[in-house]
């Protein structure tokens, strides 16, 4: 399970986590005969979003992490009850102050091209990681690091000039090959960010842009060879064609529409061939504003629209009730959620007091606010594809327009989106979702330090309170010391409301159901994806062109 905070463009992705519960169908489980495991087949999967580079270093979208999963490993890694497990490292120890661990290495992992892996590969990825030459968000981690060394080839060191609590989950950071990348100062450069070549359970065949990714399973992989020969991921922008495709036999699995799952999913022909799943996804889905746009400096605005917006409408009218309102950054049940944080029910009332507060007045009647005869207008940015988020922008559209704010709507495909939009910070606002990893450290997306291009702190959010509390809460192995900087953290964003947190969606995954071995499980059903099989008398695709 993947480690990284990433931007991700559709909640209900099939591979998201969660605690997952299967939603059982009546009906057959599909054609009659063995059920033993076998190799060959594929699974061909629907992503409305199109991958922009495979190196998980220098990329912060979730379809470009999912690619990159079949083929790079990491030291560590989340097995299926959320837990810290080995993946590249077979073992490791902490000293007794926390400042140093030692990891030791699988032996006989070869990359993809039969090069051997050693602890020289890991403390290039370190030292690429902490280069200014390397565009990426992820750096903060591992500059906290003192020193680093190999004693031997299967011995990796690390060492911390102070406690550090994210330090054993950030090596779950994909190993990059030295052998492969040492001549490329800047990886996002180097040809490996567009045909990887990794340590993982998939080698990769082909990647046709806004059509298709093409794997293929690793024969030499170091946990046993995939049932499954091949993973093949269809680019499809609309989610109404998806599952158009998903139906008529052209993919396998997807995650379905709120609305496709509640009205179109119970037929009986659709039982016959599928399995649905349901459970609330580590992630959430947020109206950011950019915070240097002179309609969002006020404190006062922004807790205006939090007012203003209708989030039951949102999850009733959008997610037909498969979902939960969000009021911070933190799944509900979890140690860390601070379910006491101020909250903003809709009230349009107040929403216009705190506008006239901040001294926006209809002054010529016409119904939309103006302040130093500048009218109250912006637009909010997503992403194409997502059903959910477009009816969300509407709906927040149509409960702003009540209080007279005048927004407009503009969606982009994915990697426009954030390569030229968020990224270069060209917005007013935007309507987008966060994955929510295990460890509660998210100093990449709220500290001051993080609002540089391709960082994650996109909206500008500076507060120093706040600032010192991720502070308080990485140094600390202390788990009621760093739950209560959290919850405090909490409480400051749901004041501030850099974004006006909206829902936690249910992810929504079906799968066909001539692919056996799937195990719900809390970490959601793709942490044991290297078993998924399909019986042998069941398969579809029996050859594959090279």
């Amino acid at each position: 399970m993947k480690i990284a905070r990433v931007l991700v463009a559709a909640l209900a992705f099939v591979l998201a986590a969660g605690c997952a519960k299967e939603k059982q169908e009546a009906g057959s489980a599909g054609p009659v005969g063995s059920d033993a495991p076998a190799h060959g087949d594929a699974i061909v999967e629907g992503s409305i979003g199109d991958v922009s580079g495979f190196l998980t270093a220098v990329t912060s979208d979730s379809a470009s992490h999912t690619a990159a999963g079949y083929v790079f490993s990491g030291l560590v890694r989340y097995d299926k009850n959320l837990k810290l497990e080995g993946e590249l490292a077979e073992s490791w120890e902490v000293s007794p102050d926390g400042k140093r661990i030692t990891f030791r290495l699988r032996k006989g992992v070869t990359w993809h091209d039969g090069k051997p892996f050693t602890s020289e590969d890991v403390l290039f990825t370190y030292r690429r990681m902490i280069d200014p030459n390397t565009p990426t968000a992820y750096a903060e981690d591992f500059k906290q690091v003192k020193r680093a060394e190999t004693p031997d080839p299967r011995t990796f060191v690390v060492e911390y000039g102070k406690p550090f609590a994210p330090a054993l989950a950030s090596w779950g950071m994909h190993v990059l090959p030295k052998h492969l990348l040492a001549e490329y100062p800047d990886i996002s450069r180097s040809p490996l960010n567009k045909k990887p070549v990794g340590t993982g359970p998939f080698r990769f065949v082909e990647w046709k842009t806004g059509e298709k990714t093409v794997f293929e399973a690793n024969p030499d992989y170091f946990e046993g060879r995939p049932y499954l020969s091949r993973v093949i991921t269809r680019v499809i922008p609309d989610p109404a064609t998806m599952f158009l495709e998903l139906k008529s036999g052209g993919i396998d699995m997807m995650g379905v529409t709120p609305l496709q799952y509640t009205r179109q999913t119970e037929t009986e022909e659709f039982r016959k061939l599928f399995h649905k799943y349901r459970y609330l996804s580590f992630g959430y889905t947020y109206l950011g504003f950019r915070l240097s746009h002179p309609l969002f400096s006020d404190q006062r605005v922004r807790q205006a629209i939090a007012h203003a917006i209708h989030k039951k409408e949102i999850i009733d009218g959008v997610l037909f009730g498969l979902g939960q309102e969000a009021t911070g950054p933190y799944k509900p049940g979890t140690w860390v959620h601070n379910p006491d944080v101020k909250r903003y029910p809709y009230d349009p009332q107040r929403a216009k007091a705190l506008l006239g507060e901040a001294g926006w007045k209809d002054a010529d009647g016409d119904g939309v606010l103006e302040k130093e005869g500048r009218k109250f207008s912006f637009t909010v940015l997503t992403n194409a594809g997502n059903e959910s988020r477009a009816k969300t922008a509407a709906i927040i559209q149509q409960n702003l327009d009540g209080v007279g704010v005048k927004m407009e709507i503009r969606t982009l495909e994915w990697a426009a989106f954030i390569n030229e939009f968020v990224d270069k910070r060209k917005f007013d606002a935007v309507i987008l979702g966060w994955s929510i990893p295990q460890d509660p450290d998210q100093y990449d997306i709220w500290s001051s330090k993080k609002t540089g291009p391709k960082e994650l702190n996109f909206v500008g959010f500076q507060n120093a309170e706040v600032d010192r509390l991720l502070e308080e809460g990485r140094r600390t192995f202390d788990l009621e010391k760093r739950k209560k900087a959290y919850s405090r953290i909490q409480e400051i964003l749901a004041e501030e409301q850099p974004y006006v947190f909206l829902y936690y969606p249910d992810a929504l995954p079906v799968v066909h159901k001539r692919i056996h071995g799937i195990e719900p499980a809390p970490a959601g059903i793709s942490y044991n994806f290297i078993k998924w099989y399909v019986p042998k008398d069941q398969q579809r695709y029996t050859t594959f062109q090279q």
